[in-house]
């Protein structure tokens, strides 16, 4: 008799943990479900745009450079520099020093000065000449300064816009000519979808969120009630014994 109202006991708890889990926690499910599922259907290549935008075009150091300014270059150098890079930039070939804090100064390689940041023309240079998209495409520029939810990267930064159906935008670092990111329709689907994923709605990055600590540990609560119900409603098989001889 006491093991029945146990069992029953133990079944009424379960039900009630069930029903009310499966209330609170099974839209977060779908939208986990839903989510999870976009996520995987769109090719990963096609979010990071790689489509439209070569990010890793560069063009080839110029054969007999001279090499003339680079002492003037390294005693205009900051002591505290920790890598030093020539690399092809609109055209040209710059110096990119890295100091310890990550900021990156450039100069001219052919007379050692310090160059300023790109301007918004040679921004929309460096992201036409990175274009495998359609050529009949136009391109603004602004300058941005603050990080947002479709970038967080080095700034300063030129946002360039392009005009094709995927509203393509391009952000080139200000100080290096580097093609920092590329975001299009599809990337931002896909990031509006993952902040729903992860539960941050705002940032879209923050994978520890309390929300989405809780909501596992709901759903994880939810299955292990229907494991007990499970366990307990299932029938029973009873062999019968044949009549007696």
């Amino acid at each position: 008799m006491v093991l029945n109202r146990s069992r029953a006991k133990l079944h009424r708890t379960a039900s009630r943990i069930h029903k009310w889990l499966a209330l609170i926690v099974g839209a977060q499910l779908l939208l986990w479900f839903a989510s999870g599922a976009l996520m995987s259907y769109l090719p990963i290549g096609d979010v990071r745009g790689e489509h439209l935008v070569d990010r890793d075009v560069a063009a080839p150091l110029p054969r007999g450079m001279d090499a003339s300014a680079m002492a003037k270059l390294l005693d205009q150098l900051p002591s505290a520099s920790t890598a030093l890079r020539i690399v092809m930039v609109d055209g040209r070939a710059v110096a990119l020093a890295e100091g310890p804090d990550e900021a990156i100064r450039r100069f001219d390689t052919r007379t050692g000065a310090a160059m300023p940041p790109f301007d918004a023309a040679a921004a929309q240079r460096i992201a036409k000449a990175a274009w495998r998209g359609a050529t009949n495409v136009e391109t603004t520029a602004s300058l941005v300064t603050t990080e947002s939810t479709e970038y967080r990267g080095r700034l300063p930064a030129w946002q360039v816009q392009v005009s094709d159906p995927d509203a393509t935008r391009i952000y080139v670092e200000a100080q290096t000519g580097r093609i920092a990111a590329v975001r299009t329709g599809t990337w931002r689907l896909y990031d509006f979808f993952w902040g729903l994923h992860i539960m941050d709605w705002s940032g879209h990055e923050n994978f520890n969120t309390p929300w989405l600590l809780a909501f596992a540990i709901g759903g994880l609560a939810l299955a292990l009630a229907g494991t007990v119900l499970l366990a307990m409603r299932w029938p029973l098989r009873r062999h019968r014994r044949g009549p007696p001889a």
